[in-house]
């Protein structure tokens, strides 16, 4: 990641500095918000004189949260990495990790200095600059009580393989209280001390049922709790190892629950040391049978395989090729795991584009089922018909407004919500109210994805 460097050295360069950079942000800091926003960026980091590349890549590092703007720590770092952009070294995303931080002068700007001048000479922007000064306190106060940490469900049947692990930016709990008090019960938190983890969440299941336990009934509803995390999370990881390959009843309902986030899901052959290269062929043949069965899309998953623990990987089955490989997938897992961070903008506005084409869709569907009901007699079997029928039903919806059948929800689903409500009641559609939504995705939504873009791109 590109801010997982020593805070202690951090902190030294700017105290080193602090004064120099503050008045450098609240010049930038048009409006005083305490942000510096694309448009401020390329005023200001184009007196480095640096090329257009060199600067898009220093806001991609110091944007690493793809927020779209930056607060004065990132502009510090943004700095640092200018500084040694000047001097020769060439700008990815470690090229502040195995350097000295406090031994980096600031940046040479050409003509800052006087620019600076000049807007000291006005009253009005002093003043704006103290407003900027201001706000920006008041940004690191509501950050200094911000904190991660790690999240996992509790012990219950650990010990059974086929774990699913969701992995999210960041996700509040408050929503899982529906699924009661025996499933709060079972939910643990921990914190452990790692850079990685001050961007990103995890969320580990308890292994899924199989053989005779299958029989055993959870005490809470296993499947909509991980339907839950899924709709919330950005990446999913489904956990296999060698030796049990088999997918269980429990874990397909599981897998069949995260329909819709196939883009976010992940598999991982663990343990994969325990066996021998020859071996190792036909257990991978063998798992992408058995998930061909589950997973119905004729789009291959990603498969992360090797050996992801602590202990060094056992050469005498896998030789030294396999070795080679499973660092290789160790580092590709890795990297996965923290692109997430940078692209959790992106996917939060993909969900709610999705969430927003899924309601626009329910609203057809409700229409559709209303028009179909008679006006007087008859009522209670009409819907039960339409009910049974439902997937006939989807099809002409979809048919008369020319939806995509992918974005349609599960037909089982729908029925059995459906059951409990009284057709005849629903509300009529209303072209005007859809339209918006329409405007919303062909519009709004890609204006606000231009405000989170690399100001350089």
């Amino acid at each position: 990641m590109s801010m997982d460097i020593l805070p202690s050295r951090e902190s030294n360069f700017e105290k080193q500095n602090e004064k120099l950079f503050r008045q450098w942000f609240q010049f930038a800091d048009a409006d005083g918000d305490g942000r510096i926003t694309g448009d401020d960026a390329v005023k200001i980091f184009s007196l480095s004189l640096l090329s257009r590349q060199e600067l898009k890549q220093v806001w991609a590092v110091a944007d690493s949260k793809r927020q779209g703007f930056l607060g004065f720590k990132e502009f510090v770092t943004a700095m640092q990495i200018i500084s040694l952009a000047q001097k020769g070294t060439e700008v990815t995303a470690d090229i502040l990790k195995n350097t000295e931080v406090e031994n980096i002068s600031p940046p040479a700007m050409e003509g800052l200095d006087e620019l600076l001048s000049r807007r000291r000479s006005s009253p009005l922007k002093l003043a704006a600059e103290s407003n900027g000064s201001s706000n920006q306190l008041q940004a690191e106060s509501a950050q200094w009580f911000t904190s991660k940490s790690t999240k996992k469900s509790g012990p219950d049947d650990r010990s059974v393989p086929g774990n699913t692990i969701a992995v999210q930016a960041d996700m509040p709990f408050s929503g899982l209280t529906r699924f009661g008090t025996a499933f709060l019960s079972k939910f643990e938190c921990s914190q452990m001390p790692h850079p990685l983890l001050e961007h990103i969440t995890f969320v580990d299941t308890p292994g899924v049922l199989s053989g005779e336990k299958q029989r055993t009934q959870r005490s809470y509803d296993f499947t909509g709790v991980t339907s839950w995390f899924a709709a919330k999370c950005d990446l999913i990881l489904l956990l296999f190892d060698p030796y049990k390959l088999d997918i269980s009843d429990e874990f397909r309902r599981v897998i069949g629950s995260l329909r819709g986030h196939d883009d976010k899901i992940r598999v991982v052959l663990n343990k994969a040391d325990q066996v021998d290269t020859q071996q190792l062929m036909r257990v991978y043949g063998a798992l992408m049978w058995s998930l061909g069965k589950v997973l119905n899309t004729p789009e291959v998953m990603r498969v992360y395989i090797g050996s992801f623990n602590d202990k060094p990987i056992n050469e005498g089955a896998t030789g030294p090729i396999g070795k080679e490989l499973f660092e290789k997938e160790q580092e590709d897992l890795l990297t996965d795991l923290k692109d997430i961070p940078r692209k959790a903008c992106d996917r939060r506005i993909n969900e709610f584009v999705k969430r927003a084409r899924a309601a626009t869709i329910h609203s057809y569907i409700i229409s559709h089922l209303k028009k179909e009901m008679p006006a007087m007699m008859g009522k209670a079997k009409a819907q039960q018909r339409l009910i049974d029928n439902l997937a006939d039903e989807f099809a002409k919806v979809q048919r008369e407004y020319h939806l995509p059948a992918g974005d349609f929800p599960s037909v089982e689903h729908f029925k059995e919500v459906l059951a409990g409500y009284n057709i005849d009641k629903f509300e009529k559609l209303k072209p005007k109210m859809v339209q918006s939504v329409d405007n919303m995705l062909g519009y709004d939504i890609p204006e606000l994805l231009q405000r989170f873009r690399n100001p350089y791109d």
